[in-house]
């Protein structure tokens, strides 16, 4: 099978390569003139230089293939950013829409978990939750937007599937994107936890059921691809163990990173540069992201593996690959 894939520098796109590499696939990717050449580096895949902005570009990359993988996304958790979250994740996503449309393949579009609203340890939120509860925040408002214009185009003869990744960790993430939190807690020992939680899957199982929805999902269906649901308290604290830091202590107040967030916002205001603490980031860091994939399990064969099992993996790859230079004992 010829397949395209945009977004294929980053944690997920990169195992989607990979896995269609060893699994026998051709593989093209759509790639920026600036991106980080190493992700793509020693793979035998055709690069088309472009961007999920540049419909032509888009359309040459897709003229010889059999479906598309859709995993770029311009991914900014604050109140700033609406218009390259809109260019990217919106127009982008129906270019890329589009493409597969004229080509008459199908399309997996990439979203996220938290498009949907936010569940309980007792009862997960899955496919059929309400879309409520989260800040309508620049990615999460984006993210629903596009799912809304491939859920139009389906409706006019698109064959797409939806997937809905939840927090993923595992090798391969040059940028680093989500693997951000394991760096950080490897190397400050932080002694505080946000208070909510998240459903923790690893970047293979995600690219894995990316493939399986190739051949196996529902078009128009949406399907959840997260994993375990674990506070952050408890996942920062596997983190620590698996990396030899001192584990956290307690979870913060809301009081705290409310002062914190609103902090941001006004230095936003001031400056005109929104830092990474903004309330909007305060407000996801205190919700329970807890959902069921059991859609997926069903109809994709998916199968979520325990996070220790991608934070150790995605340990030792930072680690072999450099990202780990020095680790203060923080003991």
């Amino acid at each position: 099978m010829k397949v395209l894939v945009t977004g294929a520098t980053g944690l997920l796109g990169n195992n989607v390569v990979r896995q269609l590499v060893e699994r026998g696939d051709e593989v093209t990717v759509l790639v920026r003139a600036s991106s980080d050449s190493r992700p793509l580096a020693e793979l035998p895949v055709h690069r088309v230089v472009g961007d999920v902005t540049d419909e032509e570009s888009v359309k040459r990359a897709a003229a010889d293939v059999d479906a598309i993988i859709h995993t770029a996304a311009h991914i900014h958790i604050g109140w700033t950013q609406w218009e390259t979250g809109r260019r990217v994740n919106v127009e982008g996503s129906r270019n890329v829409a589009r493409a597969a449309r004229e080509r008459g393949v199908r399309l997996v579009y990439v979203s996220t978990v938290d498009t949907f609203g936010v569940g309980t340890i007792d009862e997960p939120a899955d496919e059929t939750s309400p879309r409520e509860g989260k800040p309508n925040c620049c990615y999460v408002a984006t993210k629903r937007e596009a799912e809304q214009a491939v859920q139009q185009m389906v409706a006019e003869g698109l064959d797409a599937v939806i997937v809905n990744p939840g927090f993923m960790l595992g090798p391969w993430d040059w940028k680093p994107s989500s693997g951000r939190m394991l760096l950080e807690v490897a190397t400050r020992a932080p002694f505080a936890t946000p208070s909510g939680g998240c459903s923790v899957c690893d970047s293979r199982d995600v690219a894995s059921g990316i493939l399986s929805a190739i051949e196996r999902g529902q078009a128009g269906r949406n399907y959840i691809l997260a994993g375990e649901n674990i506070r952050y308290f408890e996942l920062w604290s596997l983190m620590s163990e698996v990396t030899g830091r001192r584990p956290p202590v307690f979870r913060m107040r809301a009081v705290a990173p409310f002062i914190g967030g609103t902090a941001g916002d006004f230095w936003t205001k001031v400056s005109g540069r929104e830092p990474t603490l903004n309330s909007a980031l305060v407000r996801m860091s205190r919700l329970t992201h807890y959902y069921s994939s059991q859609r997926a399990i069903d109809e994709l064969g998916y199968s979520p593996r325990p996070p220790r099992e991608s934070i150790t993996a995605a340990w030792q790859w930072f680690q072999q690959h450099g990202y780990v230079h020095h680790v203060a004992d923080a003991a």
